[in-house]
């Protein structure tokens, strides 16, 4: 993993989605760090659990 990322994977997170990717899942942001987010729709203030910690970005889920 790559520790500049500002999150980590299986951590959760509040956060709220602020736009919509090309694919259809929503877009949130921990400092500025971009975390895609499957079945999440903006304006949501959700509870995400990142999946997986990339590059440049993540994957998360929203939080049962």
């Amino acid at each position: 993993m790559d520790k500049s990322a500002p999150v980590e994977e299986s951590a959760s997170y509040d956060v709220k989605i602020e736009d919509i990717a090309r694919e259809g899942d929503g877009i949130a942001r921990v400092q500025g760090f971009v975390i895609f987010v499957p079945n999440a729709k903006v304006g949501d203030e959700v509870t995400i659990k990142v999946t997986k910690v990339m590059r440049k970005f993540a994957f998360g889920e929203i939080a049962e």
